[in-house]
Parts: structure tokens; sequence; C-alpha cells
């Protein structure tokens, strides 16, 4: 079964080389301050008068090279961030897509539909063929997390159920039941899980080995969440991320700040104040008919210092080893000047490298002169 093949599609006639002027071991310490706006990718085969795109969703493969997109008009942008050109483009106009994601191969890639059905799909890009279909979701897909080691991973859905997958066969291998959970993300070392339900206002921890138990903790985020209102306990998450040391939990939130969560006890280190608020985007679950759903508008640096957020404009930094005092509240430390909405922010795993994207893909390295 082939992906729908873009007849003569043309390319991006992308001719500069983003180069990388920052070698990867550089501390992340040493540049962040320096990020710069430096390689912009706007499509140049939507036809005039048509309105251009919007990115769903964006991910780096494992060794760093590749960078991909999921977008509002049905289709998959594949990025070379060495090169800093545009690679493939693949569509999927009978199905639709979003949440798509690199497997740890990277010439083979998982997301979810939009269109006919809820099923995810399991796609080899070197020869667009369809390797499996996920069946089993009877409602719109919501996240997708996959294991840092290995070919597992899970999908929360409107259904309210997280199912467990493995790869290599089409049936679920866990089911749970839960009331509107929207977010998955695995624990570094892949042996935990955690499940964000914005109606309960908690996060649930799962021992992925002891599923069948139930959750081993259960974080309550409206005694977490520090200065913010009420009601954002209950709604408007946007991203869900464990830091790579294991300590500290990212739940992200369309309010006016992000929540900082000791991993360990559920405790608020911090509310990450957002100055001018967040991103037009609607929280992961909440889209209503029209609108653009988050698929994750912050994240952590790779060594888990920084947490990194889009907004209207700029894109929004925190140092999470600053001081925040008995408030908890922590500004940014710096802002990273660009007039474009940053809806969609993901950070290389591998190189001093960010992308982020509304309807453009924006590539920002640190600056060597700054």
């Amino acid at each position: 079964m082939d992906v729908d093949e873009p007849a003569g599609a043309p390319t991006l006639n992308i001719t500069r080389t983003l180069g990388v002027n920052i070698p990867s071991t550089s501390r992340v310490s040493d540049v962040m301050s320096s990020f710069r706006p430096t390689k912009l990718f706007s499509r140049d085969d939507i036809k005039e008068g048509k309105e251009r795109p919007h990115v769903l969703s964006i991910d780096f493969d494992d060794p760093g090279d590749l960078c991909m997109t999921s977008e509002s008009d049905e289709t998959i942008q594949i990025y070379n961030v060495k090169e800093g050109r545009h690679d493939k483009s693949l569509l999927s106009k009978k199905y639709g897509v979003k949440l798509a994601k690199f497997t740890h191969t990277a010439s083979s890639i998982i997301y979810a539909s939009t269109k006919q059905n809820d099923a995810i799909r399991y796609l080899a890009t070197h020869d667009n063929s369809f390797i499996r279909y996920f069946e089993g979701h009877e409602a719109a897909v919501t996240s997708l997390s996959l294991h840092p080691g290995s070919d597992n991973f899970i999908s929360c859905s409107l259904d309210n159920t997280v199912r467990l997958w493995n790869m290599g066969t089409k049936q679920w291998s866990a089911k749970l039941l839960l009331n509107n959970p929207t977010l998955a993300a695995w624990d570094p070392s892949g042996s935990s899980f955690a499940i964000a339900c914005p109606a309960s206002a908690s996060l649930l921890l799962y021992d992925h080995r002891k599923v069948e138990k139930g959750p081993f903790s259960t974080f309550d985020v409206l005694k977490a969440r520090g200065p913010a209102e009420p009601e954002v306990a209950f709604r408007g998450y946007t991203q869900l991320e464990f830091s790579n040391d294991g300590k500290h939990i990212l739940l992200g939130s369309r309010g006016g700040g992000h929540f900082l969560l000791d991993a360990f006890d559920g405790n608020l280190k911090a509310y990450l104040r957002k100055p001018a608020g967040g991103t037009k985007r609607s929280a992961s679950g909440e889209a209503e008919p029209g609108t653009l759903e988050s698929s994750g508008d912050c994240c952590f640096s790779p060594d888990g210092r920084y947490v990194l957020s889009g907004s209207k404009k700029d894109l929004l930094v925190w140092d999470t080893l600053s001081v925040t005092g008995s408030s908890k509240v922590l500004e940014p430390a710096y802002v990273l000047e660009e007039k474009r909405e940053a809806a969609v922010v993901s950070y290389n795993p591998r190189y001093n490298m960010i992308a982020t994207a509304d309807q453009e893909v924006m590539f920002w390295l640190p600056d060597p002169h700054a």
C-alpha cells in the first residue's frame, strides 16, 4: 500500500548550505544565549492564492541528522539538518497525518491519522510503503510517545484509552481505561512512563513492566500548580516530557506559564512564566473544529538544564538552575528574538540546533560571533 505519490512535486530550491557553526560537543550553557534564527524553510510548492499549511509536529531522528514535520495539508516533510536542505515530501491525502515520529530506524516513521479512521500508521520512507497499521482506537489520537531504547510506543486517545504497542505486531500489548488521558511521556530509562489527565488534574506514573498493577504514583497538578489559576490545572496541557537527567517533568500549559515538576514527588520546582502568554494553538485533545491542536510548544534542552517555549513571537528560555524564591515563579533567562510565532518547538538530540514552526520551519543555530 503506497503513500499517495506527489505528481511531479517541486523541490524547495534551497541552495544555501546551513552548516554547523558550533561543534556538537559544545556545552549547551555556553551557547544558549547566542541562538539565532538561521535558516527559514518556506514551502514553494503551494499554489498562488492557497493558504500556507500549518506545521502540526516536529521530530528529529536519533542521530539528529534528519528533521521531520507533519503538516495540515496532509504531507510529511523531511529535512537534512547538516546540509540545511529539504530532502523529501510524502503525501497522505487518504488518511491525513499528525504527530509524526521517527522510529529508531530513520527510514521508518509512525504517525496518527486525521481522516477515515483513527489508526496509527507505520511507514517505510525509503519506498513510501506502509509496514503496518495499528488499529484499535475509536477516537482521535492525541499523543504518540516512542520508547527511548526499543520498538515500543504509547498512544493516547479521546476514546479514553492509553495503549501500549510493539512495532512488531499490529495488536496492542496493553490497554488502560482512563478519564481524559491526553499526553504520554517515557522517562529517560524507559522503565516507566507518565500519563497526563487534565480532567482530573493529575499525572499518573506507571512501571512499564507492571502496567496491570496500576500507577505506582499519582501527582496532583492542582496541588502543585503554584501561582497559576485553579482552572489551568484542569485543562490546556500542551506538552509532557521528562528531562534527560530524569530529575524533572515538564508539563506545558496554554496558561500564563509552564509547570516544572520534581520527577520523584511531583512537587512544583518552578512556574515558568510566559510574559506575553502562549501561542494560538489549542491544547492537546481540546481542538475545536477549524482550530489547530498543539503537539508541543515547549521542550527541554538535551542537558535537562533549560526549558524552551514558543510564544506569539520570540523563543523563551528558562534556566532551571536559577533560584526561584518562595513564589516559585521563574522568569525567562533569555528571550531569543524572532518575529514569527513559534507554535511548535523541538531541540535536536545530538547537535546544538533548534527547530521551530508555525506555517514555516525555522532552524536556529548559535551565533559564533555573539
